[in-house]
C-alpha cells in the first residue's frame, strides 16, 4: 500500500487501491467533453525499434477519450517519418505526426529564430515546443499531457490516472506531475535517488528551508518525464533545450501557479523504462550527460527564484553533497535489502562520483555564465514577435502531411 502521507506544498495524490481501469476512464468521459485532452509523445526513430513503444501503441489503441494524438517526431529522415505513420496506424483516433526535420517544419523553425526568437537545438526539447505549439494553435483541446516513448511496462491506467487528475473540476489542479517507483530487480531512478534528493537536502543544510528548495523537495519524483497542465499555463511555458526539461517545467510552473494549483500523482506501483548508460568519462553522453544538465538548470532556477549562490556557498555545496549522498547510498542499501533487490554498491558509489563531477562542472559554468543558454521562449513570446506564427505552423505541418483524422477500427 502506497504511503498517503503529504508532506510539502505539493499535493500527492498516491494510488492506495487498485481500481479498474474501466471506471477511471468513465469518469474521464464525463468531463472530457467539456475539457477535452490531447497527448504528446517526443520520440526518435531508434524508440520504433524496442519493444516499449509497440506496448504503448496498444495500450493507446484502447483509449477513447483522447481528442489528439501528438506524435513529436524529431533526429528523423524522410525514411524514419514514413516509418513512424505506418508504426501509429494501429491507433485509429485523431493523430498528429509532427516530424520535426520536415522541410516545411524547418523553414518555420528558421523563420522563428531570424526574429530573434531561439527554439534551441534539435532535441526533446525542440520537439516538445513545437508539439506544444501546434496544440495551442489548433485550439481544440483544455488540457495537454506529456509522456515518453520508453515505458517498457506501460499501461493505460498510467495515462488515465494522470490525466483524470487533471480534468476533474472536483478536485481542480492546473499542473499535473507523474511519480512512481523505479524498481525491479534492483533499485533505478540514479538521478533522482543519487543526485536530485542529495542535491536538494544539500542546500537545505547551508541555506535553511528555502521556499523554492521546499518546493522541489516536496516531488516524490522530480524528473518524471509524465506531466499534464492546462493549456492556458502550457502558452506561458518556456523549457530548457536539453535533459534539464524536467526541472525548467516545475520551475515555470510554480512561475505561473501558486503550489496549491500544482499536484503530483502516483501513476503505477511500479515503472520500467529504458536505462541510460552511466558514461562517467564521457560528460556528453549517458546518466553523465543528464547529471550535467539537470544541476546547471538547477543552479540557474534557485539563482533566478532569488537564492544567493556566492562562490563560497557552492564550493561548500560540493561537500554537502557528497555527505549527503553517501547516505543516500546508505539508505538505498537499507531499501534494497529488507526488500530482497540486488544492490551493487560500487555502481552506485561510481554514481555518486559521476554525479559530482557533473555537480563541480556545472558550478563552474554557472560562475563564469550566471544566465547560460537562453530558455526556449514561452509561445505567447513567439505570438508577441511573429503574430501568425500559430497559423504558420499548423500549415508546415499540414504540408508534411502530419495530420491524420481518426478512422474505423
Amino acid at each position: 500500500m502506497s504511503d498517503f502521507h503529504q508532506f510539502g506544498p505539493v499535493t500527492a495524490l498516491p494510488r492506495l487501491l487498485t481500481r479498474p481501469v474501466e471506471t477511471l476512464e468513465s469518469e474521464i468521459a464525463r468531463w472530457v467533453g467539456r475539457y477535452p485532452v490531447t497527448l504528446t509523445i517526443p520520440m526518435v526513430p531508434a524508440e520504433m525499434d524496442r519493444p516499449a513503444l509497440a506496448g504503448i501503441v496498444r495500450e493507446l489503441s484502447q483509449v477513447s477519450y483522447l481528442d489528439t494524438l501528438v506524435i513529436s517526431l524529431n533526429q528523423a529522415t524522410s525514411a524514419d517519418y514514413a516509418r513512424t505513420r505506418e508504426f501509429f496506424a494501429g491507433y485509429h483516433g485523431r493523430k498528429v505526426i509532427l516530424w520535426c526535420e520536415a522541410p516545411s517544419v524547418r523553414r518555420f523553425v528558421a523563420e522563428i529564430r531570424a526574429v530573434g526568437l531561439d527554439p534551441g537545438e534539435p532535441g526533446k526539447g525542440l520537439a516538445c515546443w513545437l508539439a506544444l505549439g501546434h496544440v495551442l494553435a489548433e485550439a481544440r483541446v483544455e488540457y495537454i499531457a506529456f509522456q515518453d516513448a520508453d515505458v517498457v511496462n506501460y499501461s493505460r491506467e498510467m495515462l488515465a490516472r494522470l490525466v483524470l487528475s487533471a480534468v476533474d473540476p472536483t478536485v481542480d489542479f492546473d499542473f499535473v506531475k507523474g511519480y512512481y517507483a523505479r524498481v525491479s530487480d534492483r533499485l533505478y531512478g540514479r538521478l533522482t535517488r543519487l543526485l536530485m534528493a542529495p542535491l536538494l537536502a544539500a542546500f537545505t543544510r547551508l541555506i535553511g528551508a528555502d521556499p523554492y528548495i521546499v518546493y522541489l523537495s516536496s516531488f516524490r519524483y522530480a524528473l518524471s518525464g509524465e506531466f499534464a497542465m492546462k493549456c492556458d499555463l502550457a502558452q506561458r511555458m518556456r523549457l530548457a533545450p536539453d535533459w534539464g526539461l524536467e526541472i525548467v517545467t516545475l520551475f515555470e510552473a510554480l512561475r505561473h501557479r501558486a503550489a496549491a494549483r500544482i499536484c503530483q500523482v502516483e501513476l503505477c506501483e511500479c515503472y520500467e523504462h529504458k536505462h541510460q548508460e552511466l558514461s562517467p568519462e564521457d560528460a556528453t553522453t549517458g546518466l553523465h550527460r543528464m547529471a550535467n544538465d539537470v544541476t546547471k538548470h538547477l543552479l540557474r532556477t534557485l539563482a533566478a527564484n532569488g537564492v544567493r549562490l556566492s562562490s563560497g556557498l557552492l564550493r561548500s555545496l560540493v561537500a554537502a553533497y557528497q555527505r549527503e549522498a553517501q547516505d543516500a547510498i546508505a539508505d538505498s542499501y537499507a531499501v534494497s535489502t529488507l526488500n530482497g533487490l540486488r544492490y551493487d554498491r560500487h555502481d552506485e558509489e561510481k554514481s555518486v562520483a559521476t554525479f559530482q563531477g557533473a555537480l563541480r562542472a556545472s558550478i563552474q559554468e554557472f560562475i563564469a555564465d550566471p544566465l547560460g543558454a537562453p530558455l526556449i521562449p514561452n509561445w505567447v513570446r513567439v505570438w508577441a514577435g511573429v503574430p501568425d506564427s500559430g497559423e504558420r505552423l499548423l500549415k508546415a505541418v499540414r504540408e508534411s502531411e502530419g495530420v491524420i483524422e481518426a478512422t474505423a477500427p
